[in-house]
Parts: structure tokens; sequence; C-alpha cells
């Protein structure tokens, strides 16, 4: 990406020293072990998992609740002896895990390791990506790096469900000024410079009851809600005819719908869950209002049909430029320490679009495991290897973005 990428120095390599493969995997294993299944409002024990591992290795932690048993956790380098006061780096990443579900050969919160990897339900996504950011500021921090500014890992809630975390984040503000922020979640170590965004649409259809002897005395809100569903299946595959050559197009999922009220009755009501997946520069409230007016052009409203709209979950997309300072270091980063260096986009979203939006700092995505083949399935589990690999590529990226 930028030419002939540097080894470490011997400075640097002094620091990745201090990197000890043992520990990364205990504290991996330990963080899967806490459990915080989402939904479920569980991420209290990985939360002090988090924050007791920060401050055994000497860095500080602050839990700040943002729904009762639901702390977001800031694990600081601070600043103070070698370390400078300028701008800093940012490490994001998610106490929650989706449910275990069924299927597992292995209990999913009780680790285990074979053959290289360490399997559990969060291992990829993503307390492995945790656990190496940590031990890499550990490692930071024993060295006595020289660095122009701190380093902060901070550790939401409810990145898996509606984003409590990130946006009680969002509004309390960063406090200080960062270089950049490397998003620790799943990647197989790609340095993902742009995500596509997510959003939840709640639709409501009301119409009218009548005896289904005689239907046309009602409004029938299901065949409303098919109609509606003809729309959206049109507009996605519309999308896919202008894909962007790194994030492809934004998609409609449709994930739930129920309504009537019994076989014999015309249905007064239906709802639908819509997923809708962002281009970086989408709206989901101008989404949300096309689509009612797209309804309403459609004919699918009126006459008793009557639709309405909720975003209930935004979570913006964003793109950094692949020759953007942050993504050159990080990708170097990786390819310094022999990982598998490349440079992509996501499909998928996370809490990293709030960071670039609303705070304006440079965001890539960089972490151990895989999204596609490990994340969300039965028997999770993450490389060793990879997890060091992550944990080398963390530190060597502070090095070099904060370089005194």
């Amino acid at each position: 990406m930028s030419g002939a990428v540097a080894p470490p120095t011997a400075a640097e390599l002094a620091v990745l020293e201090f990197l000890d493969r043992d520990d990364l995997v205990a504290l991996t294993r330990a963080l899967v072990d806490a459990g915080g299944e989402n939904p479920g409002g569980s991420e209290q024990n990985t939360a002090e998992v988090l924050a007791a591992a920060a401050r055994k290795r000497g860095l500080t932690a602050r839990l700040e609740h943002v729904a009762p048993g639901r702390p977001n956790v800031d694990v600081d380098l601070e600043p103070g002896g070698a370390i400078g006061h300028g701008p800093g780096l940012l490490f994001l990443g998610h106490s929650d895990v989706v449910p275990a579900g069924p299927g597992w050969t292995r209990e999913p919160f009780r680790s285990t390791v074979e053959d290289g990897r360490l399997y559990g339900r969060g291992s990829t996504d993503m307390k492995g990506g945790l656990a190496a950011v940590l031990v890499a500021m550990a490692a930071l921090r024993r060295a006595d790096a020289p660095l122009a500014g701190p380093v902060r890992l901070a550790c939401t809630v409810d990145e898996e469900d509606l984003g409590l975390g990130i946006r009680a984040l969002t509004t309390r503000g960063l406090g200080r000024p960062f270089r950049g922020c490397i998003v620790a979640e799943p990647t197989d170590l790609q340095t993902v410079v742009g995500c596509r965004g997510d959003a939840y649409l709640e639709v409501e259809i009301s119409g009218v009851a009548a005896h289904s002897g005689r239907p046309a005395d009602g409004r029938n809100a299901i065949d409303a809600a098919a109609r509606l569903l003809d729309l959206v299946r049109g507009d996605h595959d519309r999308m896919q005819h202008d894909l962007d050559p790194l994030l492809g197009a934004g998609t409609w999922n449709v994930g739930r719908i129920e309504g009537g009220r019994g076989t014999s009755v015309v249905a007064p009501s239906c709802r639908l869950w819509l997923d809708r997946r962002l281009m970086p520069d989408e709206d989901p409230q101008r989404i949300a209002a096309d689509l009612v007016e797209a309804a309403e052009v459609a004919g699918i409203t009126g006459d008793g049909i009557h639709l309405m709209v909720e975003v209930t979950m935004a979570m913006p997309g964003f793109r950094t430029d692949p020759a953007h300072p942050l993504a050159a270091a990080v990708h170097d980063a990786v390819d310094a320490v022999d990982g598998p260096a490349s440079i992509g986009g996501w499909t998928a979203a996370c809490d990293g679009g709030f960071i670039a939006r609303d705070h304006a700092v440079p965001t890539v995505v960089m972490g151990p495991g895989g999204l596609n083949d490990q994340a969300h399935q039965v028997d999770e589990s993450v490389g060793i290897d990879e997890l060091m690999l992550a944990a080398r590529a963390y530190a060597l990226s502070a090095l070099r973005l904060l370089a005194v």
C-alpha cells in the first residue's frame, strides 16, 4: 500500500517483547467466560473483568453505567512520564455478544483451547479483539514507550442490539482529541477503511376489520403489507445495479412480520420489522419518509389503510481514505508483524461510524477473527496466533501513529 514496509525497529521490538501469549489467552478466556448475551443486558461481568484486568496491568479504568447493569468502560494509558499530551489513539470495542443459541458441541461460555484455537461465544466477536488491545496497551506501559499522546480503549455495551453504549459515549463526548480510531472488530486482520451503516425500521399498517365472508367491507392490512414489501424488494433490486467498488450497495431485509386477528377476520393491522443497510451518505429518516411516500404514490395507503414508519435504530456508515496516515499505519503495522495485510471494505456495520461522523475522528476497523465464518456462529472460535498478531499490530500502530 505504501511501498516497502518498514520492519519494526529495535526500540519497537523491545516493546513487542512485553506481549505475552499466555497472558493474552488467559484474558481472552476470562472475557469469554464472563458472558454478556444481548438481548439480555448482561454486560456487567465482562465490563468488570476488563476493568480489573486493566488495573492489574497498571492502566486506569472507569465504568460508566448507561443503563442498570450495563456499563461502558474506558481504559486509559494515561499521559505522564514519557507520555505526551497531544492527540491520542482511540481503540473501540464492545462487551456484549449475541445469544449462544442451540447446536454447540462445547459450552459456549466455558472457553476451551484446542489445536491452536480458542473456542467460546464472543471469542471472535469480539472478546479476542478487546484482549489484544488491552495487552498491547499494557506492553506500551511496561516498556515506558515514548508516545506523543495517550491511548484509550473505549468498550461499549449494546452494540449487538440498539447501540445504547455508543450513543451514550457520543453524547458524553471523547473529552480530548484523537488522531484516529481503530475498531477491534473481527476482520481477519484486514484494514477496513469503510463500513456500511444499518437501520431498523418498524412499520405499522392499520386497516379495517370485517368478516371474511365480506372482505370488501374491510381493508386488509396484511394485503397492504404484501404490496409494500413488493416496493421494498424492488428498491433492493434497484440498488444492486449500482455497486460501490468498496462497499457494494444498500440492502433491505424483512426480519419479522406479524398481523391479523384470526383466519375469518379481515386483518385490521400488520407490523413489519425491516433491516436497511446504509451507504455512508444515506439518512435513515429520509429512507423512512421515502417509503411512506412510495406507498402513497403506489396507492397502497388511503381508503382505510394507514402507514407509520419508525426508525428504531440507526448506525451510520463511514469511509476513510485508504491513503490516510491512520489507514496506512495500521495496514503497514499488520504487514510489519507478518500478518495478512490488505485494505478493504465491510458490508457489516459497527460503532465506528459514530466516532467518524459525530467526532470527526478518522476510523478504520482491524481485528482478529473472521466476521463471516466465525462471528455469531455455532462453536465460534479465534486463532491464538491471530490474537498475537493483532496485539503486535495494535502496539506497533500506537508506536508509529503517536511517535514523538
